[in-house]
């Protein structure tokens, strides 16, 4: 019974009735695009079938334009500059060194003081999820350059969804994040994983592949779960890490591990299928985070559960 009731997509929209603050930003995008949807309505990418691919997007400059507008990215060393302008081509970018030791630390110390408070806990087996609503260090890091160069990346002005801490290794299988992160058009999200502490290759560190995010959105259809007009799908999530485990094999991409710095920063497309590598030496701990954002001028939802996105204010 449970099970059903978590498949129920009235269940989620009677919670949504009550969340209109959080979820009107679709509403605009909704009627530009002609989508009889209330707010809170459920939403999948079947929803988006008969659009074309980048219906409503305003045109934007070149990448290199956008970043050229940022000082932040005027105040970075050449390697990083060149990173980020590779971006659309590679899937992600590095930036060695982007938060200063004493500013991890300090975001170190702040998580340590809410998990002692209970004022935070564990959620899916090893993740702080929301950190940043209740930490002003984890809040600033999320917020502040590092925003401005998603933005920048995306084209267009971004909100900082969600933060997700760790003490271990996620250890997660490979995936892109827009099957749990889903935009309209696609693309509009962008993540950001920032090392908290030296990263050796028995501590879990990130797995990703270059230039993956060129491969199809993999979505619910691609893996039979869009479930029906009153049910989401049925398939377990394993269904769809195998699917892209296949995937990936195809493809013949090299699988790349990121033995990170404390104070490295990983910026990736919304499409890089990436995850973590097996957490081996139990002694030691993997201190990181991971900040998603969307693009306001984006339909934000979750694919899997077929639920318009949540976003603060």
């Amino acid at each position: 019974m449970f099970s059903f009731l978590r498949r129920l997509k009235l269940s989620y929209a009677a919670y949504n009735v009550f969340q209109r603050r959080r979820l009107a930003h679709n509403l605009p995008i909704y009627q530009k695009l002609g989508l009889n949807k209330r707010y809170y309505s459920p939403i999948s990418s079947r929803d988006f079938a008969h659009l074309p691919a980048g219906a409503g997007l305003p045109v934007v400059a070149p990448l290199a334009a956008r970043l050229a507008a940022v000082p932040v990215f005027q105040a970075l060393p050449a390697a990083s500059q060149a990173s980020l302008l590779a971006f659309e081509e590679n899937g992600f970018a590095i930036l060695p060194d982007f938060l200063r030791v004493e500013a991890v630390e300090g975001i170190n110390k702040e998580l340590a003081d809410l998990i002692d408070a209970r004022q935070i806990s564990l959620r899916y087996r090893n993740k702080f999820m929301f950190a940043f609503r209740k930490s002003a260090r984890i809040r600033a890091a999320g917020e502040g350059p590092l925003r401005e160069l998603v933005a920048a990346l995306l084209g267009h002005e971004t909100k900082l969804f969600q933060s997700i801490n760790f003490l271990t290794g996620s250890q997660q299988r490979t995936h892109s994040d827009s099957i749990h992160m889903s935009t309209f058009p696609l693309g509009g999200m962008a993540a950001a994983w920032v090392a908290l502490e030296d990263i050796t290759p028995g501590n879990g560190p990130l797995h990703y592949y270059p230039g993956s995010h060129k491969l199809p959105y993999y979505l619910n259809a691609d893996y039979q779960n869009e479930g029906t007009n009153w049910l989401i799908g049925s398939k377990e999530y394993t269904e769809y890490e195998a699917n892209i485990a296949r995937k990936i094999a195809e493809a013949r991409i090299e699988k790349q591990v990121f033995l990170a710095c404390k104070g490295d920063v990983f910026v990736w497309h919304a499409n890089l299928m990436h995850g973590g590598e097996p957490h081996l030496d139990p002694a030691q701990t993997r201190k990181s985070m991971v900040f998603h954002y969307f693009s306001q001028a984006h339909i934000c939802y979750h694919e899997i559960t077929q639920r318009p996105a949540l976003l603060e204010e």
